[in-house]
């Protein structure tokens, strides 16, 4: 049996409008759900789902300021 190799997965949802976001289940929650179902099915190739949320709710893709986004790549550069 061989050790596969270990791939830490991070998720990011965003929605670009604060609509429906005070709803107990929104778009971000249904996004990170339909995420990690997906890396789970990889877990045989080592996939995990790293448990930090990287969420923006309210931000426009227009813009990379966004600070969901802005802490996923400050941890994806110190390898999270």
């Amino acid at each position: 049996m061989r050790d596969e190799p270990k791939v830490r997965c991070a998720i990011y949802t965003r929605k670009s409008s604060e609509e429906g976001l005070n709803q107990t289940f929104n778009s971000l929650h249904a996004q990170r759900e339909y995420c990690e179902a997906y890396i789970k099915s990889q877990g045989g190739e080592g996939w995990t789902t790293v448990r930090q949320r990287y969420d923006d709710g309210g931000f426009s893709g227009a813009s990379l300021t966004r600070p969901g986004l802005q802490r996923l790549l400050a941890d994806a550069h110190g390898s999270l």
